[in-house]
């Protein structure tokens, strides 16, 4: 059918290591409540890097939601997580300023989709 399930908030709420098993999961989603503190709070660092190695021994690649600083992004990168989204690349916006942005930070020969 096409549809696809991302488990979001990661370690908080409601979800659960069981959905791992239960549901043909697509993404885990790490909330950002985690990645706020990677680089101060040793806790959260070693959650956020099991909860990649985990995602990764399962076969499901891993977001981490609210990535805002260059060490954050370090982090993440250096534990190997698969997407980041986050105020680290632009905060919300219209589409208007949207299609500027990209007129601006990209040349015409990069490769866009369409």
């Amino acid at each position: 059918m096409g549809v696809s399930i991302a488990v979001d908030d990661f370690g908080t709420g409601y979800s659960s290591l069981s959905y791992l098993k239960r549901f043909p999961i697509s993404k885990i989603k790490i909330d950002q409540s985690f990645v706020r503190d990677i680089t101060t709070d040793s806790g959260d660092a070693a959650l956020t890097a099991a909860i990649i190695a985990m995602g990764h021994s399962l076969h499901i690649p891993v977001i981490a939601e609210g990535i805002e600083t260059v060490e954050q992004m370090d982090f993440l990168v250096a534990n190997r997580c698969d997407e980041g989204q986050g105020y680290f690349w632009g905060r919300p916006m219209s589409f208007e300023a949207l299609m500027h942005w990209f007129s601006v930070n990209y040349s015409k020969r990069s490769v866009m989709p369409g």
